[in-house]
């Protein structure tokens, strides 16, 4: 991966990478029909503002090839297949769940959707860093129903924060679930 890949992947998020880089290696795809089976399971828009600089960076990087299809009396097409390096990249985007991401839930749950394809270690690093966001979440807002008071004016805050609080604890059991399901 490089640098310019891992800068801008960190800025943006990952998912969208994910989702292209997923649908290519079911084989070559023009950009249009590229863009309608990411955005099919995506939470995230894919624009053509965003998919086309995507797929010239990954086409400089060596992750994907470009190739141009003429067709009678249409405009030209261009086709994109992932490389082996791109299939690399692609691994190496599920494997790694940087903190800094992890606080996002579609980036955990996509990379959750692909664990039969990882090994038990990356499964547990992705679980663990999921986990690390939450546990800092839980101490932020018990920080804050400890320092609220109680008065009636606050009634309506603490019941929010407690929700909160609950399903923090909610997510952390259930990862708790994945975590034992992962190591099978």
């Amino acid at each position: 991966m490089t640098y310019v890949t891992v800068a801008h992947a960190t800025m943006v998020g990952m998912v969208l990478e994910i989702f292209v880089l997923s649908v290519l290696r079911t084989g070559p795809v023009h950009g249009y029909e590229l863009k309608r089976r990411v955005q099919r399971p995506s939470f995230t828009l894919l624009s053509n503002n965003s998919l086309y600089p995507m797929l010239r960076r990954f086409e400089s990087d060596g992750i994907v090839t470009k190739t141009v299809e003429a067709q009678e009396g249409k405009p030209s097409k261009n086709v994109y297949a992932i490389t082996d390096r791109g299939r690399a990249h692609l691994t190496e985007l599920l494997r790694n769940l940087p903190v800094s991401v992890a606080a996002n839930e579609e980036e955990f749950l996509v990379r959750l959707s692909f664990f039969p394809e990882l090994p038990i270690d990356s499964r547990l690093d992705v679980l663990a860093a999921r986990t690390a966001v939450l546990d800092a979440r839980h101490a932020q807002v018990a920080t804050l129903v400890e320092e609220t008071d109680e008065s009636p004016r606050r009634e309506w805050q603490n019941l929010v924060m407690k929700r909160v609080l609950e399903g923090i604890d909610n997510e952390r059991r259930w990862i708790a679930s994945l975590a034992k399901k992962a190591e099978l």
